[in-house]
């Protein structure tokens, strides 16, 4: 990417690129002689996070048709997208601030990251520092996202532990991905359930699911090591009672429920040490049982 792809956007630079995006749609996102996807790629990480849903709606799909659909990009010029998506000004701008829309920006640039990670899972093209890089970026912003609101009143949708859950969705299928990367998904998995401030209510849990999900599916990680890590998120019902202890129960209760339900449409019969964790993880996260 050219160094002015990290220039901050003007609100002619706004103007002219949603006069293309639509101009885009309507003709099946093929560039006119003379276009170049550089000039495209560099307005729409420009106003990536602009507070106008539609606007950030229509950057996405047309990052999503050229990196998913019709492979636009190549290998070198997604390596240089990654490294300015994953940068202080996309994904870790503002990183830990709340209420305010720096947020939009750092939730809708993980969403063209989790497309390359995509990529580059079906095709390795990023070196092992690159994915050292990546795997350790996600894992950061993970961590350090403090604004968990799901869809807003004005600006529609912010979602970073959704989307940030997608991405990590992908990593972990990756060739590069081993059992202690795998872990480390878990524990920030956790510690997002667990993060004292919200109780998810945009099915964030869900997608957080999907990564336990495809552990077991694909046999990422021995059963008895996820069982383990199920167990664990009912530790929090020893905690004091407290408005954070509330919030790591009740995400940790619909979160396993998710995830049960969603192993049991499979149906197989080989989740037999799954099943009883998250029976016995739920009974103790859920105050209601007459058990508790």
């Amino acid at each position: 990417m050219h160094d002015d792809c990290n220039e901050w956007g003007t609100e002619d630079t706004r103007t002219e690129l949603i006069r293309k995006l639509e101009r885009l749609e309507e003709e099946r996102y093929i560039l006119r002689e003379g276009e170049r996807l550089q000039d495209f790629t560099c307005l729409m990480l420009r106003h990536i996070g602009d507070p106008e849903p539609e606007l950030r709606e229509h950057i996405y799909s047309t990052f999503h048709i050229w990196l998913k659909r019709d492979n636009k990009f190549s290998c070198e010029e997604m390596r240089q997208l990654l490294a300015v998506l994953m940068d202080d000004r996309h994904l870790f701008y503002r990183i830990g601030s709340e209420g305010d829309h720096s947020v939009l920006t750092r939730a809708f640039a993980v969403l063209p990251i989790a497309l390359i990670v995509q990529r580059h899972r079906d095709n390795s093209f990023l070196t092992p520092n690159e994915f050292q890089h990546l795997k350790h970026s996600l894992l950061r912003y993970y961590r350090k996202e403090k604004d968990l609101r799901g869809y807003l009143a004005v600006e529609g949708w912010a979602h970073a532990a959704a989307h940030g859950a997608d991405a990590l969705e992908e990593l972990i299928r990756c060739p590069e991905s081993d059992n202690v990367l795998r872990h480390e998904v878990l524990g920030a998995i956790t510690r997002m359930l667990h993060n004292g401030a919200r109780i998810f209510d945009e099915e964030e849990d869900e997608r957080m699911a999907s990564i336990v999900d495809t552990m077991i599916s694909e046999a990422l990680l021995p059963q008895q090591e996820i069982a383990d890590w199920i167990h664990s998120l009912s530790k929090c019902t020893e905690w004091p009672d407290t408005r954070a202890q509330r919030i790591a129960r009740v995400n940790g209760k619909n979160f396993v429920r998710s995830l049960y339900f969603r192993t049991r449409v499979r149906n197989d019969g080989n989740n037999l040490i799954l099943n009883g964790a998250m029976l016995t993880a739920e009974a103790k996260l859920n105050r209601f049982n007459e058990a508790n």
